[in-house]
């Protein structure tokens, strides 16, 4: 029988996550049942008997084949070698004049040993994950549809911020005029959203993983999640290191705000319509992407979420239970929930709309601010990207602040005439500019001053001072001001 199509398109698109290829030319090899358990346990996948690494066929010996396809039969419904056990059989096909077997291994409901040990794919690769246990776990997860952040933590409701329970009440009634928040109790509320739960096995109560990183006190949320941090960097002029950046790490509202301002202070909000409506196409795609970026991580993987600003695009990264592979498409793209009570609380609040809409607009805003299309990456790290225009970065904040030379995790307490070890390359003409225009707005404003809102250190104002020569300071002490030459 001719070889498909369809399948000869997938051997000359070589290796990857769903595609594996084996010589056993004569025999099958062993290392084609760890493929068989890791495509079972992840996406799935196709397996081509008689096919070397770099895609050329090579065939299996014709006299080989039915024992060959007999051997693999028994052995994969052998509940000592395959467990559970699998019910698949290769398929002979002809490819360039040669034969070949093609095995289809669909998903399995079920976590998948071989000869005792667990598989995973990754990339290429069959990857034996049985002694790693956060990866194990995540597998179960995957497989039973359980979430990580539903499970049950010692804390009560005091462990929680009232404050933040409040202003949750306060964000459903500017959505929904009599939401039923608004009368409910802290626990009432609590649960009603799911986040106190008992536990399935010892049976005691407490407010999930979910509830504590949406409303614990800082130090509660890194008592049970420690690894739970979003690293937000600014890099345009210092590409080695960074420019600004803010490592957050506390409660979800409060890291929605900082993340929006975050992008709000380094992404220029060009004027855009929708329709006759006048709207902000960069607050809209930073709600959508910082809001992805909290509710959908999978937070039991230590992987560091990050907001990136660059030149010419933005991306963000977080771990992720992935249940597919490559380039997300808008047309075909079927939602998955990560983290359901999470999610429902954002939604509740304003903060994200419902399952899948977020990557359609995300799409509709981007192609208004860049004239392009982002890009969603699924894996077990998902990636979006959203192409930038040169207009869109800038280089310049609220207040006419230019992005910090002192980082936001540097503490506040450090005097600001003191060196910090911070980039120093950020182009002097626009730290001039500003000095100027500040001194035309306030000709009597100190050298502090003038530190403190650019965000560099007092030293490096009299330095930068020095350098311009067109702006003098006439008088002495408190009784002076600023004169600047305009012909200079």
């Amino acid at each position: 029988m001719i070889i498909p199509e369809e399948l000869q398109k997938l051997i000359d698109g070589g290796e990857r996550i769903t595609v594996e290829f084996k010589e056993s030319h004569t025999d099958i090899t062993k290392d084609v049942y760890e493929t068989v358990c890791s495509f079972s346990n992840r996406d799935g996948g196709h397996i081509f008997l008689g096919v070397k690494n770099n895609g050329e066929i090579i065939g299996i010996q014709k006299d080989k084949i039915e024992k060959i396809k007999k051997q693999f039969v028994t052995t994969i419904n052998n509940d000592s070698k395959i467990y559970p056990p699998l019910y698949l059989a290769p398929v002979a096909y002809e490819a360039d004049g040669k034969e070949i077997l093609y095995i289809r291994v669909p998903v399995s409901q079920d976590v998948v040993r071989c000869s005792g040990k667990i598989w995973d794919r990754n990339a290429d690769a069959d990857i034996d994950i049985t002694l790693h246990s956060d990866e194990v776990y995540r597998l179960y997860a995957r497989k039973r549809g359980s979430f990580f952040v539903n499970k049950v933590t010692r804390f009560g409701i005091d462990s929680l911020r009232s404050d933040l329970l409040e202003r949750a009440r306060e964000m459903t009634r500017m959505r929904v005029k009599n939401h039923p928040w608004k009368t409910m109790p802290d626990e009432e509320m609590l649960r009603s959203a799911g986040l106190i739960l008992t536990d399935e096995y010892s049976q005691i109560e407490g407010v999930t993983y979910a509830g504590i990183l949406l409303f614990g006190k800082d130090s509660t949320i890194m008592s049970v999640l420690p690894q739970h941090k979003t690293d937000a960097i600014f890099r345009v002029f210092n590409t080695d290191r960074y420019d600004d950046r803010d490592v957050v790490i506390t409660n979800l509202i409060e890291s929605y705000d900082r993340l929006m301002a975050f992008g709000q202070k380094h992404l220029n909000d060009t004027f855009h319509l929708d329709g006759i409506q006048s709207v902000s196409a960069r607050d809209n795609i930073l709600r959508e992407i910082v809001s992805n970026l909290l509710a959908h991580r999978d937070f039991s993987n230590a992987y560091v979420a990050k907001l990136i600003i660059e030149k010419d695009h933005i991306y963000t990264e977080n771990a992720n239970l992935s249940h597919g592979h490559g380039v997300l498409n808008l047309a075909s793209f079927e939602p998955f929930p990560k983290n359901p009570p999470i999610s429902k609380v954002f939604r509740e609040i304003g903060l994200a709309d419902e399952l899948g809409s977020g990557m359609r607009n995300t799409y509709k805003y981007t192609k208004m601010y860049s004239g392009s299309d982002p890009l969603f990456i699924e894996g077990d790290i998902f990636k979006i990207t959203i192409p930038l225009k040169e207009v869109a970065t800038t280089t310049v904040g609220p207040g006419g602040i230019i992005p910090d030379n002192i980082p936001h995790d540097v503490p506040h307490d450090v005097p600001h005439d003191v060196p910090h070890d911070v980039p120093h390359d950020v182009p002097h003409d626009i730290v001039g500019e500003e000095i100027c225009r500040m001194i035309r707005e306030n000709r009597n404003i100190t050298r502090r001053e003038l530190g403190k809102r650019l965000g560099i250190s007092t030293r490096t104002v009299g330095r930068k001072l020095k350098d311009m020569g067109n702006v003098h300071y006439v008088g002495s002490g408190n009784n002076g001001h600023w004169e600047i030459n305009e012909n200079a």
